[in-house]
């Protein structure tokens, strides 16, 4: 029997960090979220700092610069080759055990496995400012802008290896409003859902 596996996709700040890990709990399983990111670090060339900065984002600045910036003469370039690795970790999780993994493209990597669920957890952008002030420590001042330039990267990352558009309702099984929902009834709707 194949292992049962949920990705959670999310907006930043909607707590769907929180709610992939609370999931895991409820059902028993493990999450993977910066264990991967250990895991990348470890099994390759690149810094732990390198791998949370490019593992689900891409560098600021134009689409256009970010996709054609530090390339080989192949026309790789090492954020390439990190997604490569980080795809076939994700892939060997998979295979060894159920679990809920957070972020990175997850849901599209394993888009042919047969049982899978794909999440996408979002929320209005004023509760999301809300959030990362009050758990992230952000000032006051700047969230906003925050909250913008990471969904930006995000979505830039996610259309580069995957083609398709981040946030989508499209490209996932279900999507949560984690504000309208709470974290909680969304733990619940996605265990109950298992």
């Amino acid at each position: 029997m194949a292992n049962r596996i949920i990705t959670i996709s999310r907006e930043f700040g909607s707590g769907g960090r929180t709610i992939g890990r609370e999931v895991a709990v409820k059902l028993g399983i493990p999450c993977y979220d910066n264990e991967i990111i250990e895991k990348i670090s470890d099994e390759s060339i690149f810094a732990k700092e390198y791998v949370e900065e490019h593992g689900e984002y891409v560098p600021s600045g134009s689409l256009f610069g970010r996709m054609f910036a530090g390339r080989d003469m192949s026309g790789g370039s090492p954020q390439d080759q990190l997604y490569v690795i980080q795809s076939n970790i994700i892939r060997e999780i998979a295979e060894k055990e159920s679990c809920v993994i957070v972020g990175r493209c997850a849901d599209y990597i394993l888009r042919d496995k047969a049982d899978l669920l794909k999440v996408f957890v979002y929320a209005p952008m004023e509760a999301r400012a809300k959030r990362i002030v009050e758990l992230y420590g952000e000032t006051e001042d700047e969230p906003m802008k925050r909250l913008k330039d990471k969904d930006k990267r995000r979505a830039a990352y996610y259309q580069i290896y995957t083609d398709m558009k981040w946030g989508d309702v499209r490209n996932y099984d279900i999507s949560l409003n984690s504000d309208t929902l709470g974290i909680e009834k969304c733990v619940e709707i996605i265990a109950g859902l298992y």
